[in-house]
């Protein structure tokens, strides 16, 4: 087999340069900063073989290990056979778990002559969407990122892939009358190499692995910068940063992308412009300020943000009318799912206005600014003389009450409770948890989680998703598998607004939120001074018989363990840093 390939390998022409090693010579400065990357790259090899179709042998082989490396032994290769005689030849790999990332190919040897081959890559957060057609009827898109693109590959070489986020690949032979030898099919797993310092182990194993998924998909939307989702839109959404940075509080601490991602925000957005549009997404770029600093506690950093935070105060506060009412310009959004309960929206924003004053009231008077914290609380005083109906809107009463414009306890009852886990969504059921959680209803915020959160577990995520319905359950087919005749496609046949179908994001860090509501309500940790100096410790076991945990503070390590005894009482344990002050 070898000899008649001999010949094109006399014909390589083999190029040596020499590099002389300088000792002791340091990176220019275009080399350092932002021009290194903070990412690490792994390589990954499928799990399984969920598909294949066509003249398809010995594809096993594509399971092992490889190096990223073609060879000249050209053995045990997979093999994709096209000959006219039937379909064209196709695999589906399944990597096991969501990824960042791209695709190395690395091919072998085929006849009669060395030339590439042309192939049809796509990628899915499904096995259904890695099976679609862009502009298909299911809504496939490559948007943001491409996902279904055809390319070469060489013959005896590597070839590295375009990024998307995905768990399934499917290639195919695009060629006719041939041969294509592959020797390894690894994704390039790209992604931030820190530790998890905090975590969360409680009797429960469904709310344990529902903390790690949160957890998992801020982590891989913490790029460059800290994205809303890994497929799309791959961009900086304030609002979405919200739930994002309370779970990179709870998991990771300091992390520079938090605040490279919130000066971008500012950065790109001159006054009077709203972040993104969206007056709210400025609102929670005030918030996020504050409960960064809570946990780290940089008061220069917080001062840097003294000018730009004054004029969109009073930017604010000019769309406040003399009825009390907010007047909001923008897009006035709170999440996709409420987009079509005006009142209820308008609930929301008077409640957002008054959270986002009440914070820019803190950080005025922390760095000096008087003027604006008098402003802030003045009209924050006189919009709390009008209370808006939250019209039935879950999302608008769970802001009532964070912001105490309602009694948390009537807005549970009455709003949150009804029906359980549905109306809720992958964003602002954060919010909703928090409401729960002031109402005293720990229980039922824990019971939603695992009914809620819990259930697209159930469907094979390994991420949580952009937008989830209760109602999707139904008859549903799991995303790690193609779907059986007579099931739904969870991912093809459901979404609405701008994630429609297979544009639906399966791994968005807005939907992280009972990760830090874990944490901060079940665990029972609560920063009260800033930089972690000091630290409340009030569990809320609910039906569990046991949890424990870590904290990463700027000290370090806050370790925590409670117990419930047989007679109710919670025992704890508590390891904490020199530094920490417990309460």
């Amino acid at each position: 087999m070898l000899q008649k390939f001999l010949y094109p390998f006399f014909a390589i022409c083999l190029i040596v340069v020499t590099i002389q090693a300088q000792p002791g010579k340091k990176l220019s400065s275009s080399a350092k900063a932002d021009n290194i990357s903070p990412l690490t790259r792994q390589y990954i090899s499928p799990v399984k073989i969920l598909w294949k179709e066509g003249q398809v042998r010995n594809i096993e082989q594509l399971l092992k290990p490889g190096i990223s490396q073609a060879d000249l032994a050209n053995r045990n290769m997979a093999i994709l056979k096209n000959d006219g005689s039937g379909k064209k030849a196709s695999i589906l790999l399944d990597f096991g778990k969501e990824l960042q990332g791209g695709l190395e190919i690395v091919t072998g040897m085929w006849g009669p002559k060395n030339i590439p081959l042309k192939i049809r890559v796509r990628y899915g957060e499904s096995a259904s969407e890695a099976m679609s057609d862009v502009g298909g009827p299911k809504g496939a898109t490559n948007d943001h990122a491409i996902r279904d693109f055809t390319t070469l590959a060489p013959w005896l070489g590597r070839i590295q892939l375009a990024e998307s986020g995905f768990r399934f690949v499917r290639i195919d032979l695009e060629e006719e009358n041939a041969e294509l030898q592959l020797k390894e099919v690894r994704a390039i797993f790209t992604y931030r190499d820190i530790p998890y310092i905090g975590s969360f182990n409680s009797s429960d194993e469904r709310l344990n692995k529902i903390w790690e998924t949160g957890a998992y998909t801020v982590h891989l939307n913490m790029q460059e910068y800290l994205w809303d989702g890994i497929k799309r839109d791959r961009l900086v959404w304030v609002g979405d940063l919200h739930p994002e940075i309370s779970t990179v509080n709870s998991v990771f601490g300091y992390n520079e992308v938090v605040p490279k991602s919130l000066d971008l925000s500012r950065e790109t957005t001159p006054l009077p412009g709203w972040m993104n549009g969206i007056s709210t997404y400025s609102m929670w770029w005030i918030i996020l300020h504050y409960d960064w600093y809570m946990h780290n506690g940089d008061l220069n950093y917080l001062k840097q943000q003294k000018e730009y935070l004054g004029g969109l105060v009073k930017q604010i506060v000019a769309k406040v009318g003399d009825d009390n009412k907010e007047k909001l310009d923008g897009t006035r959004f709170l999440d996709w799912p409420s987009s079509e309960n005006p009142k209820g929206i308008h609930a929301g924003l008077q409640a957002m206005t008054v959270w986002s004053l009440s914070t820019a009231s803190k950080i005025s008077k922390l760095v000096g600014d008087r003027e604006t914290a008098d402003l802030c609380d003045k009209t924050v005083a006189r919009m709390r003389k009008y209370i808006p109906d939250p019209n039935g809107s879950k999302q608008a009463a769970a802001l009532l009450a964070i912001t105490g414009l309602m009694p948390a306890g009537e807005a549970n009852k009455n709003v949150l409770s009804v029906g359980g886990a549905a109306n809720f969504s992958t964003f602002y059921g954060y919010y909703m948890l928090e409401a729960k959680a002031k109402a005293g209803d720990h229980q039922g915020a824990i019971d939603v989680i695992r009914q809620y959160w819990g259930a697209m577990l159930d469907l094979g995520a390994t991420t949580f998703w952009e937008d989830f319905n209760m109602e999707w359950i139904t008859n549903a087919s799991r995303i790690d598998e193609l779907v059986p005749e007579g099931k739904k496609d969870v991912h093809g046949d459901y979404g609405a607004y701008c994630y429609v179908g297979f544009r639906h994001s399966l791994c968005h860090g807005w939907a992280s939120g009972p990760t830090a509501w874990l944490t901060e309500h079940v665990l029972g940790v609560k920063v009260v001074e800033a930089g972690c100096k000091t630290i409340k410790i009030e569990p809320h076991l609910g039906d569990l018989k046991f949890v424990e945990g870590t904290y990463p503070t700027p000290f370090g390590v806050l370790k925590i363990k409670h117990t419930k005894l047989p007679n109710g009482k919670i025992k704890t344990d508590i390891n904490a840093p020199k530094g920490v002050k417990i309460i």
